[in-house]
């Protein structure tokens, strides 16, 4: 059976609804999303800690749908067209401000929907947050053992829950390995090709009333960034886990490709607070 991966990720898209920090106008909401000194740490961030692990993927067969407004301010515009020369996985979608979220969501992942595949592997990549570089290995393997229940009601997820919450301000970065349920990062989403949906349309904490699932704990499969730019910065039901003498720093260059040093002296360097949301970090 042919599974496709297929993800999305949004990059300062300037739209209507589908995050929790709102605002009255479009203008509003643009010169939000495309203040400079905000672009500037969302880049660092993209370039920094979602780009390394997503590059070195183990199965490096996967479609990554970069989408933002076609107004995106450059250099960043210039820079996203530039990575699509570079990895052949990475797609650059364009959309409109649309005021349906899932509307806009789904015109930018329906063209690289493959017909021919037998499920499609939905996954939301936050452009802060990353996935391990056997993620799209083990999305697509797993599945072999899960199929049974896909076909069910031919929609599944499957739920990566133990990973790690890098929390950075202006004293720098720390690391905690957590188990989250459901997070919106390692959650992948199994579709049939001709549905019109993606993850995205599966608000991830209670995409149980959506479809059966099956959760797999046994290793780190994402880092939850929460930054000062976070829509929310919740870090979602769950717990921490007991920790030891465990090189946080090598763990993250071996299994994400991220380097915690540099992502500790950006922090405090940009020298910002948690985010102000009422459960940033919680």
């Amino acid at each position: 059976m042919h599974v496709q991966m297929l993800g999305l990720c949004r990059f300062s898209y300037l739209g209507g609804r589908g995050f929790q920090v709102t605002h009255d106008s479009i203008e509003e909401r643009r010169a939000f999303l495309y203040d400079p000194a905000r672009l500037e740490r969302r880049w660092f961030w993209f370039e920094n800690i979602t780009l390394p692990g997503i590059l070195a993927q183990t199965d490096p067969d996967y479609t990554l749908v970069m989408m933002t407004g076609p107004d995106l301010p450059e250099p960043y515009l210039s820079r996203l067209h530039e990575l699509t020369t570079l990895a052949p996985q990475l797609k650059l979608a364009l959309v409109p401000p649309m005021e349906q979220h899932w509307a806009a969501c789904l015109a930018a992942v329906a063209p690289h929907v493959d017909p021919k595949a037998d499920v499609v592997g939905h996954f939301r990549q936050d452009d802060d947050d990353a996935v391990a570089i056997d993620y799209i290995h083990h999305a697509r393997q797993d599945f072999a053992a899960m199929e049974p229940l896909w076909q069910q009601q031919r929609r599944l997820y499957c739920d990566y829950s133990r990973g790690l919450v890098l929390k950075a301000n202006r004293n720098g970065v720390q690391v905690q390995p957590r188990v989250i349920h459901n997070a919106s990062v390692g959650l992948t989403v199994y579709l049939p090709p001709d549905v019109q949906s993606t993850a995205i349309h599966f608000p991830h904490w209670r995409i149980a009333l959506s479809m059966p699932g099956v959760t797999m704990a046994e290793r780190l499969m994402y880092v939850r960034f929460l930054n000062h730019d976070n829509d929310s910065g919740m870090i979602g039901a769950g717990f921490p886990l007991e920790t030891g003498s465990e090189d946080w720093a090598a763990i993250l260059a071996d299994r994400f490709r991220v380097d915690l040093a540099t992502l500790d002296d950006a922090a405090r360097q940009f020298g910002l607070p948690g985010a102000d949301r009422p459960r940033w970090g919680k």
